[in-house]
């Protein structure tokens, strides 16, 4: 027992040390960086060539040697064949397709990842061109949809075809960034509309008010808090916390009646979903086809780049999750050297 309690000592006292160093090393990066712009880089492959390898891994595990043989000296020719027309300024070039990704959280996070990707893309694509943007989003906060949506908006000035594929979800916000396209392509079982606002505040005041619990709110500007978590809140603020999301919710419907004016929009902004092909049915997409069948076969006819653009962490971050992940190894090894010595 006696043994125990001196090596229970020194596990505390060497995990106090380390984490001590830990937080001293994290204070020293962060007044480093401090001041310092967040970066990071634009990762650019080509899609074609990852559908061809696809294509020919398939080709080689199915086709006998033979045909196989014949049909990459086929490819070779017509390879040749391409590479002396365009030498010659014979070849038309294709036009360029660019892709990108946008998962949405309730914060709308990718944005930040969005406009950089964005802003690089219009100093390049051409009116031939086109965008592709494959959005994934249950919706989240006004600002921050309405800031990716602004982000597509660029787009669309700039006269650059955007194409919108969904193949899960673009509801609330999430569809406010797809009515942006000037194609709006849906899975068959994608849920996309939800063209309405919603709030919920839970209150807490009878319970505080059971127990003798004063929570005083002081403002000042008669709605510059409508409804409270803990205060009593008036008949008068909730009135105007409904007025408050009924003109974003028209706000919300005018910004989609302005890209889809063809679409009936008092029928669908009533916060309802619909599935790809219900949802066609109502003009809220253009046509039912995945995002896989859309690419594939753009990349028979033009040049498919995906382009993705990653944050730099910053030290701070690095030495934080390694650091993290240093101390838990450690934690680990030593549990399982006390186990090994006092419990096996």
């Amino acid at each position: 027992m006696e043994h125990l309690i001196e090596y229970g000592s020194f596990l505390a006292k060497t995990i106090t040390v380390v984490i001590a160093i830990v937080v001293v090393l994290s204070m020293a990066a962060a007044m480093r960086m401090k001041g310092r712009e967040q970066q990071g880089s634009l990762q650019v492959s080509k899609l074609n060539e990852f559908y061809d390898e696809l294509r020919e891994d398939m080709e080689e595990q199915v086709l006998d040697k033979a045909t196989l043989k014949a049909q990459r000296k086929a490819e070779a020719k017509a390879e040749k064949a391409r590479a002396k027309a365009a030498k010659k300024g014979e070849d038309t070039p294709k036009p360029r397709a660019y892709v990108l990704d946008f998962d949405g959280d309730i914060k709308a996070s990718a944005v930040e990842q969005l406009r950089h990707e964005v802003s690089a893309l219009l100093t390049l694509a051409r009116p031939e061109d086109e965008i592709v943007l494959r959005l994934e989003s249950p919706g989240g906060m006004v600002h921050g949809y309405g800031l990716a949506a602004s982000q597509l908006a660029r787009i669309r000035s700039a006269g650059v075809p955007l194409t919108v594929c969904v193949d899960k979800v673009a509801a609330s916000g999430g569809y406010m960034m797809a009515c942006l396209g000037q194609r709006i392509l849906a899975a068959p079982f994608a849920v996309i509309g939800s063209i309405g606002v919603v709030a919920q505040v839970p209150n807490l005041h009878r319970l505080l008010k059971k127990h003798d619990i004063d929570y005083d709110v002081f403002t000042a500007g008669e709605f510059k808090r409508t409804v409270t978590v803990l205060g009593e809140n008036t008949e008068k603020g909730r009135e105007k916390f409904q007025q408050d999301l009924d003109e974003t919710h028209e706000q919300f419907k005018s910004f989609v009646a302005q890209y889809r004016p063809d679409l009936k929009i008092d029928q669908v902004a009533t916060g309802e979903v619909w599935l790809g092909q219900a949802a066609l049915t109502r003009q809220l997409i253009d046509e039912v086809m995945t995002s896989d069948e859309y690419l594939t076969r753009r990349a028979r006819e033009a040049e498919l780049f995906h382009v993705r653009f990653v944050e730099k962490k910053s030290l701070q971050e690095r030495f934080g999750l390694g650091a993290a992940t240093a101390v838990e190894r450690f934690m680990l090894n030593w549990s399982s050297r006390l186990q090994q010595r006092y419990w096996s």
